[in-house]
């Protein structure tokens, strides 16, 4: 039931709230100001939204930073090798969005730039309702019901929706839509997220703060972090696989051999050691890519967002390349080589237990 208050009022005391604690950002407008007449300006805007997925602003920082200072424009973005693009997103986690962001920039590039709608957004290759919703109202001013995790703290505390999620989307959904305004709807957009960030938190909310306090039904009813209702978490499965970390030379000739995973699937695309075929869904059992005398150097532990993983490292050396595509990489640059944070851990283990101190 939609609360009794005006809601075509609502994003007043919210966008003034805005204009006064709104994070600096560098992917951001200032509050208030006019749409800048940059024309990357949308490539940034698309760009920090695919980094924040499931990822943390001070995770996202330094990542679009580097992105914007190697690629300007998603016309560069579009033009750069995938195995560069895979290489910087390295650490960022979630490898499919850096797949779909190379996807993307090509097909913004084909068509000259990016569409100016939600609907025409919404057919670029990896943008989700979310995203294009986003990047209409931030970056081209549309009208555009933006829903992030945030948001869908802030409408289930506002409109006191006890329901469930997932089910309760469509519901939180549809209040978010009679509260968004039809102007500064940028601005309304992030000062939502911004609400559920620095406000109206998961935990220990902080409601005195809260510009739309006096409207909030599930402060009135005293429990506001109760919601909202999440469904119990799944135990994670437990997954086991090996890393081989072969090498050849000595000294600063010293490398190590790495391939190119396939572009689809777990880490698809990334720079990575050869292992046994261990995915989220089952364990390693491949065999080891070249004969000879393994020493076990210990295990990594990693956690996805589907599974834990056990990953036992094993060191061989050799002279001839294994078998199946891959290269020879120096051993003092490794840490160039962007790994996944998977791999990057067993290549510090391994970097550690060398007999030769070399780094």
């Amino acid at each position: 039931m939609i609360a009794s208050f005006d809601l075509s009022l609502l994003h007043r005391p919210l966008l003034d709230w805005y204009d006064t604690h709104a994070r600096d950002l560098p992917w951001r407008n200032p509050p208030g100001a006019p749409r800048p007449i940059d024309p990357n300006w949308p490539y940034r805007v698309w760009l920090s939204e695919v980094m924040l997925q499931q990822t943390t602003v001070a995770a996202v920082k330094p990542y679009f930073a580097k992105f914007t200072q190697t690629w300007p424009s998603v016309f560069d973005l579009a033009a750069a090798p995938d195995e560069e693009v895979m290489a910087a997103w390295a650490g960022l986690g979630y490898y499919s969005r850096a797949r779909n962001l190379v996807k993307c920039s090509r097909e913004v590039a084909k068509r000259g730039g990016f569409p100016t709608t939600e609907k025409a957004l919404r057919e670029l290759p990896g943008l989700g309702a979310y995203t294009a919703a986003s990047i209409a109202a931030i970056a081209f001013g549309e009208r555009a019901v933006v829903v992030d995790a945030n948001v869908e703290r802030v409408i289930s505390r506002l409109f006191l929706i006890v329901e469930p999620l997932p089910a309760a989307r469509k519901t939180i959904r549809a209040h978010a839509d009679r509260i968004t305004p039809h102007e500064r709807t940028g601005d309304f957009a992030q000062a939502m997220m911004d609400l559920g960030s620095q406000v109206c938190t998961t935990k220990a909310p902080r409601c005195l703060l809260c510009p739309v306090r006096e409207d909030c039904q599930a402060r009135a009813n005293g429990d506001p972090q109760a919601l909202p209702v999440k469904p119990a978490k799944k135990a994670k499965p437990e997954r086991k696989g090996t890393a081989f970390w072969i090498e050849r030379g000595e000294g600063e000739g010293a490398e190590v051999w790495l391939v190119q995973r396939e572009g689809t699937g777990m880490l698809g695309g990334m720079r990575a050691l050869p292992d046994d075929g261990w995915t989220a869904r089952k364990d390693g059992s491949g065999a080891e890519p070249l004969s000879g005398d393994w020493e076990d150097l210990g295990a990594v532990r990693h956690t996805f967002s589907h599974a834990h993983l056990t990953l036992q490292v094993k060191r061989a050396r050799t002279d001839a390349a294994p078998t199946g595509e891959g290269k020879w990489w120096p051993l003092h640059e490794w840490e160039e080589a962007g790994l996944p944070t998977v791999f990057a851990k067993a290549a510090a283990l391994a970097m550690a237990q060398r007999p030769d101190g070399v780094d």
